[in-house]
């Protein structure tokens, strides 16, 4: 039985929108006027066409991450309780008080009810339920573990959240400071020093050097300082623009596994998302093959990613896994050295989980001892510039104070 969505009028002459399942849209209609409401629009829910996302932090209109894990959480608890898929659905949509939630989860038990199994029906929604959650969904069922891999899943969505947020956090942080910083130095620069520096205009004195500098930078500021905000801005525009060509982006993130001290980074954050991934895929039953594919979906950077397709190639042609991505140059060996014990001891899965966890610590580690030195390194140079700006303007005064006094 489809399910639709509907707007119509109560009698206090207001819209209200719901979701109800029946045959027909002439069948909803009855449902709503035996509720004393007006019908204005009814829809069958259909498949949602949008980009199919591999990410699980980039859900599109109204699900967010939380949510996501919250649903999948009770849908692995009423299975383990023994409830039916179909009855785990219901239960979890009575739960939820989220319209949209429960849109999704109605269409999703609509399918159910046709006879589809749970992954399939999740293929209705790949905006909302991305590569990485339907394989594992469907190796589940295919192995009777459905309850066991949407425990799992929900760990994973939930630790994603956790580890975005951290980066977040690591990241808006000193966004901000630096801002702050740059906008205090440039009101100092042209508004606070040329104030100041009218002082001097009428006395006949020769100015000391680091005071012409001073001037010369707020002069230097205040007739181009407008020019450069906006050559900043476009160039901001442009480089986003451009980072959408994937030829672009892919030069970019070439660059990026360059950079010193970024690169390490990089490479450790994206390694600890394959590698965790790759463990809830292998341990849920898919396929190493498929499983590093879809791996490769979840990486941001498109080198990394193309090291894992190419790796993928290889272990079809007979190779390794570690070898292969060894090849790369792209990860840790730290990584490549646990992937290659996991593989020769049959413990596959639990180095992938060792080697993600070994990434995301390492990772919170230099994040955190970067903020930690951040913050006082930028007062020290905020420092600097306001003695800077304090010196240039009272050595002309203390030269004015000796030539007063001889």
């Amino acid at each position: 039985m489809p399910a639709f969505e509907y707007s119509a009028l109560n009698a206090q002459g207001k819209t209200e929108k719901g979701v109800l399942e029946g045959d027909s849209t002439r069948q909803i209609s009855q449902q709503l006027k035996a509720k004393s409401l007006v019908p204005l629009e009814i829809s069958v829910i259909n498949r949602r066409k949008s980009n199919r996302s591999n990410n699980l932090p980039v859900l599109k209109r109204g699900i967010s991450i939380p949510q996501l894990a919250i649903l999948t959480r009770q849908l692995a608890t009423m299975i383990r309780s023994g409830s039916p898929v179909e009855s785990a659905l219901t239960a979890v949509i009575q739960q939820t008080n989220k319209p949209r939630v429960k849109t999704i989860l109605m269409a999703i038990r609509s399918r159910v009810r046709e006879g589809y199994s749970l992954a399939s029906a999740l293929d209705e929604f790949p905006h909302i339920f991305p590569d990485l959650y339907r394989a594992t969904v469907a190796s589940g069922e295919q192995a009777g573990k459905l309850d066991f891999v949407l425990g799992r899943m929900a760990d994973h969505v939930e630790h994603s959240q956790a580890l975005r947020s951290k980066i977040m956090l690591a990241m808006v942080y000193p966004v901000v400071l630096t801002f702050v910083a740059l906008l205090v130095t440039v009101v100092l620069l042209t508004y606070v020093v040329p104030k100041v520096i009218q002082v001097f205009e009428d006395i006949d004195q020769t100015l000391p050097g680091i005071t012409l500098f001073l001037i010369a930078l707020s002069d230097f500021l205040r007739n181009f300082g407008l020019y450069i905000a906006i050559f900043m801005t476009l160039a901001a525009f442009i480089f986003n623009i451009l980072l959408r060509t994937e030829s672009f982006r892919y030069s970019w993130h070439s660059f990026i596994l360059t950079v010193p001290g970024v690169s390490h980074l990089v490479k450790g954050m994206n390694t600890a998302i394959f590698a965790r991934t790759f463990s809830i895929l292998a341990g849920s039953g898919v396929n190493a093959l498929e499983a590093m594919k879809i791996s490769a979906g979840v990486m941001g950077n498109l080198k990394m990613k193309k090291a894992v397709l190419d790796a993928s190639e290889r272990v079809r042609e007979g190779a390794a896994i570690s070898p292969a991505l060894e090849k790369s140059k792209c990860f840790p060996p730290m990584t490549i050295y646990l992937i290659a014990s996991g593989e020769s001891s049959g413990n596959l899965v639990d180095m992938l989980e060792h080697a993600a966890n070994s990434q995301e610590k390492e990772f919170e580690t230099i994040t955190s001892t970067i903020m930690g030195l951040f913050e006082p390194l930028l007062i020290v140079v905020m420092g600097a510039v306001v003695l800077f700006i304090v010196v240039a303007i009272l050595l002309p005064i203390f030269q004015l104070n000796q030539l007063v006094g001889a």
